[in-house]
């Protein structure tokens, strides 16, 4: 890919883009306290009974309208009771009434128990939303006036120091704090927010625990990003995704065919001499069409949300879930997703002459008074890989430290020892090289080999230099490098065989940008990007037909964010990153891009999994209620009576509770999801038929003649 302008940090810089941090951070520490997460189990039954009034209030037709399939099971329910009603004795009718409004009941339970779980979030975070009061500056700056968060509008400057809680959404605008964020997103670890980078989200809700911060309103009240939360996890605002509308169409499709099929069927047994009742027939129609699935349908779209919501993702709307299954092209940032976010030092490279262990002195002594993290590993490595001991400034006497900045891109140390002085430098390459020609040393050629070689595999070459009575010259290089993430080839192995090409964006120069591309196992990279480069690369991704997803969390991202088919915005970031995006990474986690594909898949697997089930199933439950219909007037049609059913009234009555039980049955799949394993589109095919297919043709004559055989047992009626 062709890079476009150049990245501001030369080659040899030393970053100052990673500010010092405090002991928090923002990665996830693996603790979360449980009262801030919901149990993201396989099934809980206290879910059914908890979830009940839910399914009894989905009843209304004007919902079960919603869902052709289960429209017409409860219709059909009401027409089976009215013709019950109209026979108090047949004791056949009351229990295929009573067995069909438990399918409709069981259908409303399965949605019913996924949105639940949604809500159990909610009002987790509907804890979190308090009455507060507000510290809002004057418009001239000089005051401060007390006012209720209610109050505030867009744009309100409002002071917080440690103790106060966030009034609202905004981004700092001044200053640095340590955060609670704990009651959004379940981490105890406290967060940096800072003035000036994609570092300066806050969230209204959330605790100052320490310094005092300056935040610009972006929210009015009632439209925070936590009352966006709860509408988005309650359900209120999810949407059927296209694929969801087209099996919806396609079952509709099939209830009608089957409908006309039964219909039809009447006036063909009537001239048999077989004339069915409206019950046999209601139970024929309620078997057929694909109820298992339509009543699945809505749980499986639901939990595919939830799913991302335990992971602390929230999906904006069902869309972008499923568009993740079908995403074909990944970007990813490289800095903090693809690399640990900080050079470290790898290696000390002396130049001719000088020993390794001076080289490595050296560069421990001018490194500790650099706060970087950079700086911090050079320390590091001279204390673990030439067992230096760690020293600090203050043992030093005698001593000038030099810390480091961006306009001299260097540190080091003055130090006068046993009456004479000695000065060691160390920092970019061009600077250091400056400093010593200006004392009027000469720099070796090895040393610009050395640094040239460092580049070339895509490191970054810090000189270290020294000036004493034997003058100023340069001891070695020290070998800086970006720290490819534990694991990530084999993760990027793992998406290409999903068929997903990796594309690694990055700002580095193309010789880096190449290195880390190759070690990390990508398969392209995008270097020296600008905002406009990824917007282009997205719009060329998707003119040839494919999905794209990309991470990012900078106001300079929001673009390609919003491009993107799935946008995953990191919670830390800025506001207009977050609203950019389609979906919303609490942890702030870039490489749980790869976890939403996962689940996207597995969402889109699930729902064709048992699809799959419920077609294959209609044709047992045909073998047990055809041959039942017709046996006595066609004694041949019992040969296909091979499940032995002991009489028509069984097969029939047994078809009808095998067919709600298996829908309970079926619920913890729904919820927890086929899993997913990177294959090819025919091996996945071959797969759905030969376990789910296969699985929804054999269960059903297993059920049904396992009921059938408890049915015989019941006095008059076996």
């Amino acid at each position: 890919m062709t890079p476009a302008t150049k990245k501001h940090e030369e080659p040899g810089s030393m970053s100052t883009a990673t500010p010092t941090r405090a002991p928090h951070s923002d990665a996830p520490t693996g603790h979360k306290p449980d009262a801030a997460r919901v149990g993201g189990g396989l099934f809980d039954p206290k879910q059914l009974i908890t979830s009940l009034p839910d399914a009894l209030r989905k009843l209304d037709p004007r919902v079960m309208i919603k869902s052709p399939v289960m429209f017409v099971v409860l219709v059909g329910s009401v027409l089976t009771t009215i013709f019950a009603i109209t026979d108090p004795t047949d004791w056949f009718g009351w229990a295929i009434a009573a067995w069909l409004w438990l399918t409709t009941i069981f259908a409303n339970l399965a949605e019913a128990v996924a949105e639940g779980r949604g809500k159990a979030q909610a009002d987790t975070l509907r804890k979190a939303k308090t009455d507060t009061v507000a510290r809002r500056l004057t418009k001239d700056g000089r005051a401060e006036e007390r006012v209720p968060g209610t109050d505030l509008r867009i744009g309100d400057l409002v002071v917080c120091e440690a103790g106060d809680i966030i009034p609202g959404d905004g981004d700092v605008v001044e200053g640095v704090a340590s955060v609670d964020e704990s009651a959004i997103t379940g981490e105890s670890a406290p967060v940096i927010r800072e003035s000036g980078g994609d570092r300066s989200a806050v969230t209204g809700g959330t605790k100052v625990l320490s310094d005092r911060i300056v935040v610009k309103i972006t929210a009015k009240p009632g439209e925070t990003f936590i009352d966006r939360m709860i509408a988005l996890v309650e359900g209120a605002a999810r949407q059927k995704t296209p694929n969801e509308i087209a099996l919806n169409i396609l079952l509709a499709s099939l209830t009608i065919v089957f409908l006309l099929a039964v219909v039809t069927l009447q006036p063909f047994a009537k001239y048999a001499g077989a004339e069915q009742t409206m019950i046999v027939l209601t139970a024929l129609l309620v078997c057929l069409i694909p109820t298992t699935i339509g009543a699945l349908l809505s749980a499986i779209g639901i939990a595919g949300m939830d799913r991302l919501v335990q992971r602390n993702v929230l999906a904006m709307s069902g869309r972008a879930v499923e568009a993740a299954g079908d995403v074909s092209t990944l970007l990813l940032d490289k800095t903090g997703t693809i690399t640990l976010g900080n050079r470290q030092a790898a290696e000390f490279v002396p130049v001719k002459g000088v020993a390794e262990a001076d080289l490595a002195d050296a560069a421990q002594l001018s490194s500790l008074a650099d706060e970087t993290p950079e700086g911090r590993s050079i320390v590091v490595l001279a204390k673990e890989k030439y067992a230096l001991r760690e020293r600090h400034q203050g043992e030093l006497a005698h001593a000038e430290w030099i810390a480091f900045t961006a306009q001299t891109r260097m540190s080091g140390v003055d130090l006068v020892e046993n009456g004479s002085g000695r000065k060691v430098r160390k920092g970019a390459a061009g600077s250091v090289i400056s400093w010593v020609t200006e004392r009027g040393g000469d720099v070796s050629d090895d040393a610009d080999t050395l640094a040239g070689t460092i580049s070339q595999a895509g490191g970054t070459p810090l000189l270290v230099a020294v000036e004493d009575d034997q003058g100023a010259r340069i001891l070695g290089v020290i070998h800086l490098k970006d720290v490819v993430k534990e694991g990530m080839r084999e993760r990027f192995d793992e998406l290409r065989r999903m068929g997903i090409k990796t594309v690694m964006i990055t700002g580095d120069n193309p010789l880096t940008a190449r290195a880390i591309a190759e070690e990390a196992g990508v398969d392209d990279f995008l270097a020296e990007a600008t905002p406009e480069d990824k917007m282009a690369l997205i719009k060329r991704e998707q003119a040839g037909g494919k999905l794209v997803a990309m991470t990012g969390d900078g106001t300079n991202d929001a673009p390609a964010l919003a491009q993107a088919d799935v946008g995953v915005a990191m919670n830390t970031g800025t506001s207009a990153a977050k609203e950019a995006g389609n979906m919303v990474d609490l942890d702030s986690n870039p490489t749980k891009l790869i976890e939403i594909v996962e689940i996207g898949k597995q969402l889109l697997i699930t729902r064709g999994a048992l699809t799959t089930f419920s077609i294959a199933n209609d044709v047992a439950k045909y073998f047990a209620i055809i041959p039942a219909m017709f046996a006595v007037v066609y004694p041949g049609l019992d040969k296909l009576n091979i499940m032995g059913l002991s009489s028509p009234e069984s097969a029939i009555l047994s078809a009808v509770i095998f067919n709600a039980l298996i829908i309970v049955a079926l619920v913890p799949l729904a919820l927890k999801g086929v899993q997913y394993r990177p294959t090819s589109a025919d091996k996945m095919l071959r797969r759905n038929l030969g376990i789910y297919g296969l699985g929804g043709l054999i269960a059903p004559f297993i059920g049904i003649k396992l009921i059938d055989l408890l049915i015989s047992l019941i006095p008059g009626i076996g």
